[in-house]
C-alpha cells in the first residue's frame, strides 16, 4: 500500500511541477505585453490557497512514512520529492520578485510625475515650478495671486457671530440666567392666550438665527424665495422672488396704502400672515401708538420671513452675499434690519445690534441705510474698542473712514479707552499708533462744529465750556458742506449719551485748550484743516439727503391722534413738517361718526383701530379693546 501511495504522490508532484512550468512561462509572455505593469504582481488569494495545499499534502506524507514498508525508497522518493519542489519554489519566488519590482517601478514611476506636478502648481514657493517642462510664471504675477489668496483666505471684519446676534445670551450675560428665566416665564404665561375659533394646530418653527420664533406663529407659506444671480469680484449676488400669489397680496396692499386704509392693512395679514410690507406697516402704527412689543413682535415675523426664503448657498455670516437695494423685492430685508436693529439697542443688547449693523454693512457696498454712522456707536457702547480700530483700517482698504465726523471722534474714544484697559502695552503703541490726546485734537481741528453741538446736546453746563466756545474756531455751527452738516447731525443725536461720562468730558476740555493754544501760535493749521475738509465733503448738495435724523435718534417718534392716518407716508415727506413746515392738504377734521348697524362685524373691528374713526360715545374705550383683540387676531 505505501509503495502505490508514493506512486501517488510522485504523480501529483510531476503534475505540480508541469503546471508551474506552465504558469512561469505564461508570466514572461505576460511580462512582455504592455498591460503587465497595470496587473498586481501578486495575488493575495493566491498565498491563502498554497497554505491550504502545503496543510493537506504534509498529513499525507506523514502516513505514508509511518505506514509504509520500504524506508529506503521512500526516502529516496522523498528527497526527490523535497528537491524539486524546492527547485521550483526557488524559480516561482524569483520570478514572483522580479515581477513585483517591475510592477510597482512602473507604478511608482507613473505616479510621481502627476504627484511632483501637482506639488509643483500647489507651492507657493517661486522655485518651485523649476522642475516643470511649461514656461514659469514671473515673480510679479506670483506676488499678485499669492497677495489676492491671502485677501480671500483672510477673514472679514464684517464676519457675523451667530451666537451674538440673539439677545437672550446678552441679556444672561448682563443680568444672570436665573433672571432672563423668570421673565421668560412671564412672557410665556402671557402670551399662552387662545385665539377666537381655537388654538392652531401644534406644528414646529423653523429655526433661524436672526430671532427666535415663538410658538403660537403661523406656518411658513412659502410665498417667498430667493434667486442667486451671479458671482462677482469674490461676491455672489441674490435677489428675493415673489410667488404669484404674493404678487396679488401685493397689489391689494398697494391700493390699501393709497387711501391709507388701515383695515384693509390688517385684513390682509389675517389670510396673509407674512406678507412683509404689511408687517412693517403694522409695526409702524403700533410704533406711533405706544405699543411697542406688538411692534417688535411684527418686526420679528418679518425678519423669520425673510430668513426662511433664503438660498441653500446665501450665507450672510461670511461677509461674502450681496442683496443690493437696486432690486427691490430686497428693500424690506434693510428695512426690517435697521428697525430690529434699533430694537435690539432700546432693549440694552448693544453686541447684538452691532452684528446685526456689520450683517447691514456686508450686504449692500453702497450701505443705503446708513449703518456706517453706528456701527461706531454699537462697538463702543459693546466695548469692542480692538474691532473697531480694525474695521477702521481693513473696511475698503483705505483710510478714509476718519474723515467721517462720527468715526475721527470715535477712534480718539476708542483709543483713550483701550489706553485705560492696557496701560503696560501704551509704550509699544505710541510708536505705531496716534494716542488718544493727539486724535482728539486732530477730531477738534477736523470738525470744531461738532463741539457746540454736543455742548447743547449733552449737556455741558460747566463755565470752561463757555469760554472755549467764545473762540472763534468753535464758535460756528455751520461748516459750509449740506453733506457734513447732516453728518454732523447725525452723530450727535446717536452718539451724544457717550459724552456724558466725567473721564471723556475732561479728554475733550483738555483738548479743545490745546487746540485753542496751538492756534494762538500758529494760523496756518486752521486753514490746512479746513482745505482737507473742504476736499473731503467737495459736493454742494447733500449726499445723505435720504438718511433722516430722526431714525438714528433713542427718542420714539409720536404723532397726534388726528395725524396717524398719514404715517403711511414716505417719512421723506414727512420732513418739512418736523422742520415748521405743512404738508400739503391736511386733514381739517375728522369724518362723521359711523353706524354700526348690518356692518360685517370684522370689518368693524379693524376700522375701530383707525384713530380717526368715530363711533359715538364710549368709542375710546371700545377702540382700545378691539385693538387688543385685532392685535390677537393678526400675531396670534
Amino acid at each position: 500500500m505505501s509503495v502505490r501511495l508514493l506512486k501517488k504522490v510522485l504523480k501529483e508532484q510531476e503534475l505540480q511541477q508541469q503546471q508551474h512550468h506552465d504558469e512561469s512561462e505564461e508570466e514572461e509572455e505576460e511580462g512582455d505585453s504592455p498591460d503587465s505593469g497595470t496587473r498586481p504582481a501578486i495575488n493575495p488569494f493566491d498565498l491563502l490557497n498554497d497554505d491550504d495545499v502545503d496543510q493537506e499534502d504534509e498529513p499525507e506524507i506523514d502516513d505514508e512514512t509511518v505506514v509504509g514498508n520500504n524506508p529506503k525508497q521512500e526516502l529516496s522518493g522523498m528527497k526527490s520529492m523535497v528537491d524539486a519542489t524546492s527547485t521550483s519554489n526557488q524559480k516561482s519566488k524569483k520570478k514572483k520578485k522580479k515581477k513585483c519590482k517591475t510592477g510597482l517601478s512602473s507604478v511608482t514611476n507613473k505616479v510621481e510625475e502627476p504627484l511632483d506636478d501637482t506639488l509643483d502648481t500647489l507651492s507657493l514657493d517661486v522655485n518651485s515650478s523649476r522642475h516643470q517642462p511649461g514656461p514659469t510664471k514671473t515673480k510679479p504675477e506670483t506676488s499678485k495671486l499669492r497677495a489676492e489668496y491671502v485677501k480671500q483666505c483672510a477673514p472679514s471684519a464684517l464676519q457675523v457671530d451667530p451666537k451674538c446676534l440673539n439677545p437672550e445670551n446678552e441679556l444672561r450675560r448682563i443680568f444672570g440666567s436665573k433672571v432672563v428665566k423668570s421673565y421668560e416665564k412671564s412672557n410665556q404665561a402671557s402670551s399662552s392666550r387662545q385665539v377666537i375659533g381655537g388654538r392652531r394646530g401644534a406644528h414646529h418653527t423653523r429655526k433661524t438665527i436672526l430671532v427666535s420664533p415663538s410658538e403660537h406663529w403661523p406656518r411658513w407659506d412659502g410665498s417667498l424665495s430667493m434667486e442667486f444671480l451671479e458671482t462677482k469680484d469674490g461676491y455672489h449676488h441674490f435677489r428675493y422672488v415673489h410667488s404669484s400669489s404674493y404678487d396679488q397680496v401685493q397689489r391689494t396692499f398697494e391700493a390699501a396704502k393709497a387711501i391709507h386704509d388701515l383695515n384693509g392693512i390688517a385684513s390682509i395679514l389675517l389670510h396673509h400672515p407674512y406678507h412683509l410690507d404689511s408687517l412693517v406697516t403694522m409695526a409702524d402704527y403700533f410704533k406711533f401708538v405706544g405699543e411697542h412689543q406688538m411692534s417688535v413682535d411684527s418686526t420679528a415675523k418679518s425678519l423669520y420671513a425673510l430668513e426662511c426664503a433664503w438660498h441653500p448657498r446665501f450665507s450672510p455670516l461670511q461677509a461674502n452675499c450681496q442683496l443690493r437695494i437696486c432690486h427691490e423685492t430686497n428693500k424690506p430685508l434693510f428695512t426690517t434690519l435697521f428697525t430690529h436693529m434699533k430694537n435690539l439697542d432700546r432693549r440694552g443688547c448693544h453686541r447684538s445690534a452691532l452684528e446685526v449693523c456689520k450683517l447691514l454693512l456686508s450686504l449692500d457696498l453702497d450701505d443705503p441705510t446708513g449703518a456706517m454712522f453706528c456701527v461706531d456707536y454699537f462697538a463702543l457702547r459693546a466695548e469692542e474698542y480692538a474691532w473697531l480700530e480694525w474695521f477702521s483700517e481693513d473696511y475698503k482698504s483705505d483710510n478714509s473712514l476718519w474723515l467721517f465726523p462720527n468715526f475721527s471722534y470715535s477712534l480718539a474714544i476708542c483709543r483713550f479707552c483701550l489706553e485705560q484697559e492696557e496701560p503696560s502695552k501704551d509704550a509699544d503703541t505710541r510708536a505705531t499708533k496716534s494716542n488718544s490726546a493727539d486724535l482728539m485734537k486732530q477730531a477738534l481741528m477736523l470738525h470744531p462744529s461738532v463741539l457746540k453741538k454736543l455742548v447743547t446736546k449733552v449737556p455741558l453746563k460747566d463755565q470752561a465750556w463757555t469760554n472755549i466756545l467764545k473762540h472763534v474756531f468753535f464758535r460756528s455751527e455751520k461748516t459750509g458742506s449740506a453733506s457734513l452738516d447732516h453728518l454732523i447731525n447725525i452723530y450727535v443725536e446717536r452718539s451724544y449719551i457717550i459724552w456724558r461720562l466725567p473721564d471723556l468730558q475732561k479728554l475733550l476740555r483738555v483738548s479743545a485748550l490745546q487746540v485753542i493754544e496751538t492756534l494762538e501760535h500758529s494760523t496756518g493749521d486752521a486753514k490746512d484743516w479746513a482745505c482737507v475738509r473742504k476736499e473731503a465733503f467737495s459736493s454742494e448738495n447733500n449726499e445723505y439727503s435720504h438718511l433722516l435724523v430722526s431714525d438714528f435718534s433713542d427718542i420714539v417718534p409720536t404723532l397726534p391722534p388726528e395725524n396717524l392716518q398719514n404715517f403711511m407716508v414716505d417719512p421723506r415727506m414727512r420732513e418739512p413738517e418736523q422742520n415748521g413746515g405743512q404738508i400739503a392738504n391736511p386733514l381739517d377734521g375728522g369724518p362723521a361718526p359711523r353706524d354700526v348697524v348690518n356692518r360685517n362685524a370684522l370689518a368693524v373691528l379693524f376700522e375701530s383701530m383707525l384713530p380717526w374713526v368715530n363711533y359715538g360715545a364710549g368709542h375710546e374705550t371700545m377702540r382700545f379693546r378691539q385693538s387688543v383683540a385685532a392685535y390677537t387676531l393678526i400675531l396670534g
